[in-house]
């Protein structure tokens, strides 16, 4: 225990004298093309900015919305490269590439995910450079043609990418130090083929029809949520700001629906710099933030449930990952059954399941997998209870459980946090103002994937219901 905790006050001590200040990175190697948008999500008729940098002269760009097909939208060829270096600060304060190439977002192109795959080559050379970029399109007229609207996770697609050097994580660096702060004006990793374009194929080719939106655009457009009945995240949503928070708070205050088809979800808070265009998150090493001694304790870029910042995630979610942890992920529960008991079946979240007490639905596809939330719960007459003691809200129900937990060092790192704790992925739902439905676990898309019976149904059981009305008073938001 001691070593333990003298290895990460060292680590600790290491990571807040390191000012990431280094040389230029190592020129790179053979051909190649790079690049980032200008906004992470834009408005039918506006300009979109591509920076650049290549070392191949003749480069297409072929733009694609993504769906159960992909419809190519807009082609290009004959963009010139130019090579740009990476500056020693790309992954926190960006490339500062020059604009290479603009093109303008028809009025016609529906809401969606965008794909921009970029290729050229030298002359002579046989195998082509090629990156792929993505953007998102929102509705010009809100809510005129579908009152679902799903919000990508684009806060943590930006925490995991290493572009440039460093993430919000030690484990892929090049120096094996953690981040705490990274630039969206850098090529990035996108997230969505991981959890997100499996929910997005299977809602189309059922006749579900979304628009789309970005986190930040929670915070910097959140008008546009008083336009929707139902508000979804899908997938690894772990990365929020207080003001994306405060603003779906108020919108299910105000009777708006939300559905959390994720895990690790509004796990760390951050804060957004540069009008959205960078996020900050101390993490662990919350002492280090400069509102530590000086600044609002709310606003810590830590755990949204550490003491410090008194705002756990389970007062908007229902769970959180403190009750929660790994399934077959990180070594724990390796050999476990991948699937939700179901603890309350005559629910309507279950109608037409044909499920009954004690079943287990979604281990097929592993819909309880990698990360997860939970809350503190009791069992009384064979039924799991919420204490409400973590912040779970009292009209909070829990509908089915997979065990999770933690991985054994992971407590060395918070403040208060037990080591031998054994927690849960909870699927449950609660109304205060809206209604909230959470699954509890990263993976559930991958049962829509695996066409799951149970799966399909629940989702459709959601979606049919909380898309079709929410109390009056949302109109109201600002």
């Amino acid at each position: 225990m001691q070593a333990a905790r003298t290895l990460l006050v060292t680590t600790l001590v290491s990571f807040a004298l390191t000012t990431f200040s280094m040389a230029d990175q190592a020129p790179r190697s053979g051909a190649f093309v790079e690049g980032y948008f200008n906004e992470l999500s834009y408005l039918p008729g506006e300009k979109v900015g591509l920076h650049l940098s290549a070392s191949v002269q003749d480069i297409s760009i072929a733009v694609e919305r993504v769906g159960v097909k992909n419809e190519l939208v807009f082609e290009k060829s004959g963009i010139t490269g130019k090579v740009y270096p990476i500056p020693d600060r790309a992954s926190s304060d960006g490339c500062k590439w020059p604009v290479g190439f603009e093109f303008v977002i028809s009025k016609d192109w529906k809401s969606g995910y965008y794909q921009a795959t970029l290729s050229g080559k030298k002359p002579g050379e046989e195998k082509p450079a090629r990156t792929v970029l993505f953007f998102v399109v929102r509705s010009a007229n809100p809510g005129s043609e579908t009152k679902i609207l799903l919000q990508l996770s684009t806060n943590t697609y930006n925490a995991y990418t290493n572009w440039g050097g460093h993430s919000l994580y030690s484990y892929h660096d090049r120096d094996g130090i953690q981040g705490h702060r990274v630039s969206f004006n850098r090529p990035l990793r996108s997230q969505f083929g991981s959890w997100e374009i499996h929910f997005v194929r299977w809602a189309e080719a059922n006749g579900y029809q979304l628009d789309y939106a970005v986190n930040s655009d929670l915070e910097f457009h959140p008008e546009i949520l008083k336009h929707y009945n139902l508000v979804l995240s899908v997938g690894h949503d772990e990365y929020w700001s207080s003001p994306m928070r405060d603003n779906l708070e108020a919108y299910i205050a105000a009777g708006g629906n939300v559905a959390f088809f994720s895990g690790n979800t509004c796990c760390w808070q951050v804060r957004s710099e540069e009008d959205g265009r960078a996020l900050t998150c101390w993490k662990q090493a919350h002492m280090f933030d400069p509102l530590y001694r000086t600044g609002d304790q709310r606003l810590l870029a830590t755990l949204w449930g550490h003491h410090l910042v008194g705002r756990p995630e389970n007062e908007m979610t229902g769970v959180g990952f403190l009750w929660g942890g790994y399934h077959r992920s990180h070594g724990q529960f390796m050999d476990g059954s991948g699937a939700y008991e179901v603890h309350r079946p005559e629910h309507w979240v279950f109608a037409g399941t044909e499920i009954k007490k004690g079943d287990q639905f979604g281990g097929k596809d592993t819909i309880v997998g990698y990360e997860c939330d939970g809350c503190e719960m009791t069992w009384k007459d064979g039924l799991p209870n919420p204490t409400y003691r973590d912040g779970t809200p009292k009209t909070f129900t829990i509908l089915g459980t997979c065990p999770a937990r933690w991985a054994p060092g992971d407590c060395y790192w918070y403040d208060k946090f037990p080591k031998d704790r054994v927690g849960a992925s909870v699927l449950g739902v609660y109304t205060q103002g809206g209604t909230v439905f959470t699954c509890g676990s990263t993976d559930w898309a991958h049962g829509l994937r695996g066409n799951d019976p149970a799966v399909i149904q629940i989702t459709k059981n959601i979606l049919d219901r909380l898309s079709k009305s929410r109390g009056e008073s949302v109109k109201a938001i600002k």
